[in-house]
């Protein structure tokens, strides 16, 4: 199991992201941890990356339910950002939704790795560093 150079949270919550820096933390995630708080946020942060040649994150954790731009929007948009590179990230849903058409919806979408539900555990983050 190896760290990743970038993962990136995108929540509104700060609770959860809070949360989710100790986790990442103390199992050694990544690097460097980029945070949004919406997905419009993470779009122009993203852009921005590529438009300073840094690597997109290789994990992205995201939250539906947001202001401004929610997930199902970000994910719209993330699809449509040219890079090389984009198709390697994987994003996880990590949402307090637990409702069934959540989870199918963001089954058939391929950017889609996983759909968790709140909280996220120290065992979950373990096996996705360990499927990477």
């Amino acid at each position: 199991m190896s760290k990743l150079a970038v993962s990136c949270v995108v929540d509104d919550d700060p609770i959860f992201i809070f949360g989710m820096k100790i986790l990442l933390k103390k199992i050694g995630f990544s690097d460097e941890l980029l945070v949004f708080k919406n997905g419009q946020e993470a779009i122009d942060g993203l852009l921005e990356r590529l438009k300073n040649k840094e690597q997109l994150p290789q994990v992205i954790f995201l939250d539906l339910n947001m202001p401004i731009m929610d997930g199902w929007e970000f994910l719209e948009d993330f699809v449509k950002i040219p890079n090389h590179n984009r198709e390697t990230v994987r994003v996880y849903v990590v949402s307090s939704s637990i409702d069934a058409r959540d989870h199918q919806r963001a089954k058939e979408l391929n950017v889609v790795s996983n759909y968790f539900v709140k909280p996220i555990t120290e065992e979950d983050l373990n096996e996705i560093l360990n499927n990477l």
